[in-house]
């Protein structure tokens, strides 16, 4: 019931955003934009559709990420070793969405580590990513019911200065000696710092981020590493939250779509050059 109406609503949006492009034109709308209009509108109704039957209780598949599996390995080996898990959240802020990934995935870890008995150690370079990341972590372990084991200084500031919360991270795991480390958020020139930090006390290193500069350096100093689109999944598939498990599965239909497209204006446009039919799609299309 809550699907059809998103649908409906959806659709009369749509519907009426249209009638006013053709009622009164170029003042409201771009007219050489329309496909574009018209794109956005569909993906839209389309997430919200998914959106609405993960509300409704409907279970959402998504593929399982090779990396994701590695986490228990992870957090396994450090109890078995008796040595803490360090998670670094990235260093930029909570405006970042790939820092709101990394402090979703936070709460699985801290789960884990409540469930294991685990020690966990979150150093954070902003204050507000600490509050939030004290609150997850908080919660988890409530979640669990493993609360006496929680205490404040799990997740603790350093400083917003780059290159020396690098090195006081670095510091933690040359002192510490961490049997896992995750690398979970939005980084830059400090990641191959860490990484090699840590792959030189020989711990297990996760790595996750959708920044493309900082990829090959995680894929080649990193056990295992979630590549752009899998981090940002990551945190859907783990959280389970149906706004998120929506919009991941409303996003990969809309690129379905647009894939299927892509080769139909191509099978199309081969057809046309071949003169079988005397339709100019791109210009019907309005594609500049």
């Amino acid at each position: 019931m809550k699907s059809g109406k998103t649908i409906l609503m959806g659709a009369g949006i749509f519907a009426v955003l249209f009638i006013v492009y053709y009622a009164f034109g170029h003042p409201y709308f771009n007219g050489n934009r329309l496909t574009m209009f018209v794109c956005v509108m569909a993906l839209s109704i389309t997430i919200l559709y998914y959106i609405a039957r993960a509300n409704s209780g409907e279970k959402i598949y998504l593929r399982t990420i090779p990396g994701l599996k590695a986490f228990d390995e992870a957090v396994g080996r450090a109890t078995e070793m008796g040595k803490p898990v360090l998670y670094v959240p990235g260093i930029m802020d909570m405006d970042q969405v790939e820092t709101v990934a990394g402090v979703i995935i936070l709460g699985h870890v801290a789960k884990m580590t409540a469930t294991y008995e685990t020690n966990l150690n979150v150093p954070v370079s902003r204050s507000i990513v600490m509050e939030a990341g004290r609150e997850i972590v908080k919660e988890s372990y409530l979640s669990v019911g493993r609360p006496d084991l929680f205490n404040d200084d799990m997740v603790h500031y350093l400083t917003d200065e780059q290159f020396a919360y690098a090195a006081g991270v670095d510091g933690i795991m040359l002192r510490e000696k961490p049997a896992a480390c995750f690398y979970q958020g939005k980084f830059y020139a400090e990641s191959l710092i860490l990484a090699e930090t840590g792959n030189s006390i020989g711990a297990i290193q996760i790595a996750g981020t959708a920044s493309p500069s900082q990829i090959p350096f995680f894929v080649t100093a990193c056990d295992y590493t979630l590549i752009g689109e899998e981090f940002l999944t990551a945190s859907a598939y783990l959280s389970q939250k149906p706004a998120l498990l929506g919009s991941v599965k409303g996003q990969d239909m809309g690129k379905f779509i647009v894939m299927i497209a892509i080769l139909l204006i191509f099978i199309l446009n081969g057809v046309h050059d071949l003169g079988w039919i005397d339709i100019d799609f791109k210009e019907w299309l309005r594609v500049e």
